[in-house]
């Protein structure tokens, strides 16, 4: 079996899939996406496939070496999302071709469901304790907010405070029952981050995500040092390597890497393997669609040391598609009681919609993330 060509497919609200096909009849789908990045993206994934057409689809990690290490530079947003979406293509196919689900080729089920979270709040979190009360009928047990908007150096106690009372709003609308994760976006500077997390304690977070830039990682030791709240990051990291450095440092309770950015399936399952010899647990980030979603359940069904998923169903960048719009079948994606089944078919255990697909593709995004000034005309973090 050899592959023949790559088919990528721009859809709305900000999403790239990419269809393997080959010779021997089989396709394989997979989410090479940067947020806002899809025709940069697209490009890399395209001089890629210059490695794959040709080969065997079933060589997934020869093929990973070769598309990571081939070409010199390697690493970064870009070519591991591009290389990333190339991957999880591979894994479908190969599962496919053999009849199994992927995470029966990586040792397979330590469980059978998993515990998902929903976004409340939008971007500026003001309305997060409504849509906390949804979100629990619709029948999720954990979901996540934003803890601010726009974010300096330093902020007036005022600030801080407003911060507070959102979240012990969600905190009291929904009781103890349900977990509450706290995202700083990388928004926060880290001579505020102490406080804010401070301030934050009494909502009893499940985790603060990104308290700082990745870039700052080198702070998280002393941050947990000052708080009982677990600390996770790892959405801007690429590769294991990325995450060496991470783990080896301390600080950090749960790492967060996308299956859509890190290096793909297996990349994601080496990473989580690291983690776990740290007692780090995994909780992948995907704010993406239905393929990044199923591979990420892929690698949670067979990760001992996986925490809970993040699913973007109803979140508040989707204008124009929603989770379950290129699906043949969406129904698994609502929770029960806080969990969703494992998908269990062949491959990635989806079917997609490919004639909505192809449809929905006339329309080529152009989702951008916004860029925030403070009061003052500076730049603010997103």
């Amino acid at each position: 079996m050899r592959v023949t060509r790559g088919e990528l497919f721009a859809l709305p609200p900000r999403w790239l899939f990419l269809r393997l096909e080959t010779d021997g009849g089989l396709c394989g789908w997979g989410e090479p996406i940067v947020e806002g990045r899809a025709s940069t993206v697209a490009t890399a994934v395209g001089e890629l496939l210059e490695h794959v057409v040709g080969r065997d689809p079933r060589d997934v990690e020869d093929l990973f070496q070769v598309l990571y290490r081939g070409g010199f530079y390697r690493g970064g947003p870009i070519l591991m999302s591009a290389l990333s979406g190339i991957e999880q293509a591979l894994w479908d196919i190969k599962a496919r071709d053999l009849g199994l689900p992927v995470h029966a080729l990586l040792g397979g089920r330590v469980r059978t469901r998993m515990r998902v979270y929903a976004w409340i709040g939008g971007d500026r979190p003001e309305q997060a304790a409504a849509d906390a009360v949804a979100r629990v009928a619709q029948g999720y047990r954990a979901v996540k907010m934003n803890a601010t908007g726009e974010a300096g150096y330093a902020e007036t106690p005022a600030f801080v405070a407003a911060a507070a009372a959102r979240a012990m709003a969600v905190r009291e609308a929904v009781g103890d029952r349900v977990d509450l994760a706290i995202d700083f976006h990388g928004r926060v500077h880290t001579a505020l981050a102490a406080q804010l997390i401070e301030a934050l304690a009494p909502a009893r977070p499940m985790f603060i995500e990104e308290p700082v830039l990745p870039e700052h990682i080198e702070v998280l030791p002393e941050l947990a040092r000052r708080t009982t709240v677990p600390l996770a990051t790892g959405e801007r990291m690429y590769g294991r390597w990325g995450f060496r450095d991470l783990l080896a440092r301390g600080g950090v309770a749960i790492v967060q890497p996308d299956v859509s950015h890190a290096g793909g399936i297996w990349e994601t399952r080496k990473i989580a393997a690291m983690a776990e010899a740290y007692d780090v647990a995994l909780a992948p980030h995907c704010p993406l669609g239905p393929i990044a979603l199923a591979a990420a359940l892929q690698v949670d069904a067979c990760t001992p040391n996986a925490l809970i998923q993040e699913e973007s169903l109803g979140i508040h960048y989707h204008e124009g598609g929603e989770l379950d719009t290129y699906l043949a079948d969406g129904a698994w994606l609502t929770p029960t009681d806080g969990y969703v089944n494992l998908p269990d078919g062949p491959g990635l255990g989806i079917t997609l919609d490919e004639a909505r697909i192809r449809q929905g593709a006339q329309a080529v995004p152009g989702w951008r993330n916004p860029v925030w000034r403070l009061a003052d005309g500076s730049v603010a973090e997103w």
